[in-house]
């Protein structure tokens, strides 16, 4: 059994994707499984001990005419494979279009209507619902393919000595010290859409109200590099106590980080489906999006939002009478009063 992935982008939607891929691999042990993903992204899968291949989708590149021929010989690659399985969670009409170039047996995606994809396809599965998460319409795809849907997988496998390296940055040389390290906070404040950022003054008085509270934790701040001046304001409020880590860790090693860690507090963004994916504690800011169709997976009750007339609005342009609103008004000590909740007493 040869069976083709295609889901290239973004980061929490190829984590939420990841399912797809374990299940999978546990029906058919002995078949050969690969990912078509954004290159940008392909060290997020490589090595992954379900995969026998990511397939890089070039996007920047491609866009130019002058490197079309990269293009062509990865769908003659592709063809040349002779797929016996070739499911589209993308759902787009690119990526579609690549699934249907494949010439795979039997073709399986999404039937969403927003580019036409479903068009190439032979099963089109349906969302139940406009407020079905992700994860469970991903998931869908499996049981008309004679595939069971259950848990008994790990969504994020770890990789040991990324975890090593993580750990010895953390607790230092001796790795008993980290039986009396304090614990971990991350903060994620970056987001892709500017509206759904809950405000870095707001990350820096929820440090102040934190450090105040639990004198031993620390804090770091993950992030792109785009990030890092996020990481910078935030971290002048404790700056004994927090590690700004934006731009300054590989996909990888930012999943360590998150398995490392006692509690993440984020936006609506991808490491926040990375550390729902490891079943860590987490405070969700929600503000233009719905949470019950991309929020943290089996997280949902820590999903912190207000009620507003426009929310969620699922759009990334903000036309509320108060600018971000839906976020703006999520007080600091909103959050640290849940934080509260879900950090253990120190010993």
């Amino acid at each position: 059994m040869k069976i083709l992935i295609l889901k290239p982008s973004s980061l929490g939607d190829v984590i939420q994707a990841l399912p797809v891929l374990r299940l999978l691999k546990r029906h058919f042990p002995t078949g050969e499984i690969f990912w078509w993903l954004d290159s940008a992204l392909a060290p997020l899968l490589e090595g992954d001990p379900d995969l026998a291949g990511v397939v890089r989708f070039e996007r920047q590149r491609w866009a130019r005419p002058q490197h079309w021929p990269e293009m062509l010989r990865s769908i003659r690659w592709l063809r040349a494979e002779h797929f016996d399985l070739v499911i589209d969670l993308q759902c787009l009409l690119r990526s579609g279009a690549f699934a249907w170039l494949s010439r795979g047996k039997f073709l399986a995606g999404l039937d969403e209507t927003r580019e036409g994809a479903r068009g190439f396809y032979d099963l089109a599965v349906p969302r139940k619902s406009f407020h079905t998460h992700a994860v469970d319409w991903y998931l869908a795809v499996l049981p008309p393919l004679g595939v069971p849907v259950h848990t008994n997988f790990t969504w994020l496998p770890e990789r040991p000595e990324i975890a090593a390296a993580v750990k010895r940055k953390w607790f230092g040389e001796n790795p008993q010290s980290a039986i009396r390290n304090p614990q971990l906070i991350l903060l994620q404040p970056g987001a892709r859409w500017e509206n759904k950022r809950w405000p870095v003054e707001h990350f820096a008085g929820l440090i102040r109200r934190l450090a105040g509270k639990f004198p031993g934790n620390r804090f770091a701040i993950l992030g792109s590099g785009e990030d890092k001046p996020l990481g910078e304001i935030i971290s002048r409020a404790a700056p004994e106590r927090c590690l700004n880590l934006c731009g300054a860790t590989s996909l990888p090693e930012m999943i360590e980080w998150l398995r490392l860690c006692n509690l993440l507090v984020t936006n609506d963004t991808g490491p926040m489906h990375a550390a729902a994916a490891l079943g860590k504690p987490l405070v969700a800011l929600f503000g233009p999006t719905e949470p019950r169709r991309t929020g943290p997976y089996g997280q949902l009750e820590n999903v912190l939002r207000l009620e507003l007339p426009c929310s969620p609005c699922l759009s990334s342009d903000c036309t509320y009478a108060k600018p971000n609103e839906c976020l703006n008004a999520i007080s600091p000590a909103m959050v640290f009063e849940r934080v509260q909740k879900q950090l253990q007493p120190q010993a």
